[in-house]
């Protein structure tokens, strides 16, 4: 795939193809990290790539994915294995969905409806953020399966609505985030006084309610100061509850660490939950998502799925939380790092590169297939 460079519009974080040079293909999605940051401005990059405090958090989910070794069977009679699996009772592609992330736009022109069409092709759900920069129906329009995420809102009319809006426009689950009671200090964007441009709004939201976002005021990230006006910081399992009672889609709640909120969770309604720290991304500190995966597969036991995200870089590591016992994962960064350096085009390179990880490392441990690594040992590295 080209390396594409970018220039950045005036007064905008938005970036708009310049020119395309040759450059040896992405291997991998850490391949597209090196080719979004040389095209994306600084700030931005931050925003992207950072995360809360100190970055303690954010740096374990990577270390302990590393120490997690999968151990392979020998003789299974194996040839090609199959990544098809289901997902809340739909087949996919793989055991992969992309995470929900906002402002697609701030890498990209295309935005949304570009990382939604790349995963529709690869056929895995996109998960379409609440503060995406384009609105729902545009990202629907692509044929993707797209499941949409939710921070809830502080007044319950306006989440009865925006549930209304989604359904109409097609999503095939709702996933509500809830380890937001506030946004994370994240202090690259906070160095950065870190505001969107004026081309970009929420769309998603009421009458695209974000105009404090655009603000710049020195040792403030302006989306903090918006985000704390437009969702409510004291969500409840009684909101929880009420939303699987008012809501006719599957239920998936993300942001758990904790077994027992897993549990109470699946009691509340869902159908799956996301084990996650939200990418190391609120509290500095939390353990790594995947240190807490067994224990939460073993608490809720049949009562949902159990996905995971926080840290995915490739295919091992979509095998490595399969032998864990997840149903699947969410990758996010790498799919914003593609998107940036190569719109629909890169971000569908990522998730082929991906696959063909996904089904080498199958092979190699010996599955047929994503059912069949979840029988696998995993034991400790280093």
């Amino acid at each position: 795939m080209p390396r594409c460079h970018w220039r950045v519009a005036a007064r905008s974080a938005i970036v708009d193809p310049m020119e395309i040079t040759p450059s040896p293909p992405p291997v991998c999605l850490a391949d597209f990290a090196a080719l979004a940051r040389t095209v994306l401005p600084p700030p931005v990059w931050d925003y992207v790539d950072g995360g809360s405090g100190t970055e303690v958090t954010l740096g374990h989910n990577r270390a302990a994915l590393d120490r997690v070794g999968v151990l392979p069977r020998m003789l299974t009679g194996v040839a090609t294995p199959s990544l098809r699996t289901r997902l809340l009772g739909r087949e996919y592609a793989m055991p992969v969905g992309v995470a929900p992330m906002a402002y697609q736009r701030l890498v990209h022109p295309d935005g949304e409806p570009a990382l939604a069409a790349a995963a529709g092709a690869a056929g895995v759900p996109y998960l379409a953020s609440i503060l995406g920069s384009t609105p729902i129906e545009q990202v629907t329009a692509t044929g993707a399966e797209v499941w949409f995420q939710l921070y809830w809102l502080r007044e319950r009319a306006l989440v009865v609505d925006l549930l209304a809006r989604v359904r109409d426009a097609g999503c095939r689950a709702l996933v509500v985030t809830v380890d937001v009671p506030v946004l994370g200090r994240r202090r690259r964007d906070l160095r950065n006084a870190f505001r969107l441009p004026p081309e970009l709004v929420a769309a998603n939201l009421p009458g695209g309610r974000d105009d404090l976002a655009h603000g710049g005021t020195p040792g403030v990230t302006q989306v903090t100061v918006d985000s704390g006006a437009a969702f409510a910081p004291a969500l409840s399992w009684a909101d929880l509850r009420w939303l699987g009672e008012h809501c006719d889609l599957p239920l998936i709640v993300k942001g758990l660490l904790d077994p027992v909120d897993a549990v109470r969770a699946a009691e509340a309604g869902a159908q799956a939950v996301v084990v996650s720290n939200h990418g190391g991304r609120q509290l500095d500190g939390a353990p790594a998502s995947v240190t807490m995966l067994p224990e939460v597969v073993a608490a809720v036991g049949d009562r949902c799925e159990v996905l995971l995200d926080s840290g995915i870089r490739g295919g091992v590591d979509v095998l490595r939380a399969l032998a864990l016992g997840a149903a699947g994962v969410l990758v996010g960064r790498p799919m914003l790092w593609a998107l940036a350096s190569g719109g629909q085009a890169g971000a569908g390179t990522a998730l082929a590169l991906l696959a063909d990880e996904l089904r080498d490392a199958l092979a190699l441990a010996g599955c047929a297939d994503p059912a069949a690594a979840r029988q696998l040992r995993t034991v400790p590295m280093g």
